[in-house]
């Protein structure tokens, strides 16, 4: 029949179709690979690939590594105070996990929402001295959430050119007029705040420690001229928050500017315990209005019980003494003389992230993986990390660590800095 007859003319052309649609499809995701693999081969050329060790142990000073015999000494940690490990941190993590379970399933505002979240905020706004406290679950979060709130088309944001990704990230997302201004220079950032003159609001926006070279914004002039001007002042201070200051309250504080810098972003996951998280502390009606439109916390899981038990532990330790981070300068200071005495440039100040400059990225990964031959820790940053031709090993010196310690990573360097013709 004719219906017979169409049927079995169909049923062939719809099996060609698709196979032809498969056809295009496989070949589609094979051209996609070939392009990859093409730029994963390109970034190994330059000697700027980033292999990820495995640690089998705890965080801390000294570290087991997959594939290396003995304890290690880890000098590349964010874990300024040593508190990723501290007994009563960890101890506070599992408290909260047998009370308040392992995670939310929610965000916060449907039913994510937890006392432990609300003490956490209520010291975080303690510790800064600022009047409320917002969690996120990074503060790569913090800063994608923060600027298309705050600022409108008709204002304006003034960043540093050295800021963080994930300020940049941030500012790219709001739809503020954007000024880049030289690094830490108060001259063009006086000009580009009087060509934001006509904007509603305007907003300068700086890391207080940049964390590739270590060096402090100059927050007092920057401070000066945005009173001048009329601006407010935004920190990200990840690489300061509790242990920069007499009391570790950060760049705000070590710099005397903490009742003149307005909105602060800063992280769980480095000096605090280590494990995740980032907030905002500032005034209330921002924090409020960031709780009603940041899409970061609105459309993220509150952060897991354990994370914030132990957070709230490493603050209430900062907050009742200052000795930990008292400790961090004197440390600091002795690998920096000895390695600058040895023949080696280091990069920034008396911050504790120390920057040994080695120019070239190959040379910088060859450098740290001779290192941990001889039991020390480190890595070669390089490109996208650091600009072209800046390549270094980036050290961090943390409370944890023994002069014996720093003396023994001060000799590896020597070692291999000979070996490869750094130092002499």
């Amino acid at each position: 029949t004719w219906a017979g007859s169409a049927r079995s003319l169909v049923s062939p052309l719809r099996g060609a179709l698709r196979c032809s649609g498969l056809s295009r499809s496989y070949t589609a995701a094979a051209e996609a690979r070939a392009v990859l693999e093409h730029e994963l081969e390109t970034i190994r050329a330059a000697g700027t690939w980033k292999s990820e060790r495995i640690i089998t142990s705890k965080q801390g000073p000294e570290i087991s590594v997959d594939g290396s015999r003995g304890s290690i000494l880890n000098f590349c940690a964010n874990n300024y105070l040593g508190l990723s490990s501290h007994p009563e941190v960890v101890q506070a993590g599992i408290d909260a996990l047998k009370t308040h379970g392992a995670g939310l399933s929610s965000v916060r505002f449907i039913c994510g929402t937890q006392d432990l979240h609300k003490k956490l905020e209520q010291k975080l706004a303690e510790f800064h001295e600022r009047e409320d406290c917002i969690l996120y679950a990074s503060c790569f979060d913090a800063n994608a959430g923060l600027f298309e709130v705050l600022l409108g088309p008709d204002d304006a944001v003034l960043s540093d050119e050295l800021n963080h990704a994930s300020i940049i990230d941030g500012i790219r997302l709001c739809r503020a007029k954007r000024l880049r201004y030289k690094h830490m220079d108060l001259g063009d950032l006086e000009t580009k705040l009087k060509e934001a003159q006509s904007s509603r609001m305007r907003l300068v926006v700086t890391d207080g420690v940049f964390s590739m070279d270590g060096d402090v914004a100059p927050l007092r002039g920057i401070c000066d001229l945005a009173e001048q001007y009329g601006a407010m002042v935004f920190i990200d201070e990840c690489h300061a928050t509790g242990f920069l200051g007499p009391r570790g309250r950060g760049t705000d504080e070590l710099l005397g500017v903490m009742d003149r810098v307005h909105i602060i972003n800063s992280t769980l996951g480095k000096a605090l315990g280590g494990a995740a998280g980032g907030y905002t502390v500032g005034p209330k009606p921002l924090i409020d209005l960031l709780r009603q439109r940041s899409r970061p916390y609105l459309f993220s899981n509150a952060l897991p019980p354990p994370v914030v038990g132990s957070a709230t532990r490493a603050v209430e330790l900062l907050l009742a003494s200052n000795e930990i981070a008292q400790s961090m300068t004197a440390k600091t200071m002795r690998f920096r003389n000895k390695m600058t005495q040895a023949g080696f440039t280091i990069a920034g100040s008396a911050h504790p992230i120390c920057p040994v400059m080695l120019g070239d990225a190959r040379l910088a990964s060859l450098m740290a993986d001779d290192m941990l031959k001889l039991g020390v820790y480190v890595i070669g940053f390089s490109y996208p990390v650091v600009p072209k031709g800046k390549a270094r090993i980036r050290v961090q010196i943390s409370a944890a660590h023994t002069d014996e310690d720093i003396d023994h990573c001060v000799d590896a360097f020597i070692q291999t800095g000979r070996k490869h013709g750094v130092i002499s």
